[in-house]
C-alpha cells in the first residue's frame, strides 16, 4: 500500500511515523485491495486537551475513498480511532468482492 504521511506545520517524530506505518501495513494485510493511504496531522491551537487532529484516506479501486477525522489527546490515540471507523467500509467492500 502506497502511504503518504503529511504534519501541517511541525515535524513529526521518527516513533509517530513508525506507528502509522506499522498500522497501514497490517491494515493492507487484511484488506489487499486497499491500494492507498493519506494521513494528515495537525495540532489545533489553542494548546488545550484533545487538540491532535487526524485526518485518514484510504483509497480502493472501484468504489469512493473513505474518509475518517478524529481528533484526540494523542495523535496515536486519534489515527487509531480513524481506523477503527474505516475498517467496517473497508470490511463491507471486501464482501461485496
Amino acid at each position: 500500500m502506497k502511504t503518504d504521511i503529511r504534519a501541517i506545520h511541525f515535524a513529526i517524530k521518527q516513533p509517530l511515523e513508525d506507528f502509522i506505518n506499522k498500522k497501514l501495513e497490517k491494515l493492507s494485510r487484511r484488506y489487499p485491495d486497499a491500494e492507498e493511504a493519506e494521513v494528515v496531522l495537525k495540532v489545533e491551537k489553542p494548546e488545550t486537551h484533545e487538540n491532535k487532529d487526524v485526518a485518514v484516506t484510504v483509497k480502493v479501486p472501484g468504489a469512493a475513498p473513505l474518509y475518517s477525522s478524529k481528533t484526540a489527546d494523542s495523535f496515536e490515540e486519534a489515527f487509531d480511532a480513524c481506523l477503527a471507523s474505516i475498517e467496517p467500509g473497508l470490511e463491507r467492500l471486501k464482501e461485496r468482492k
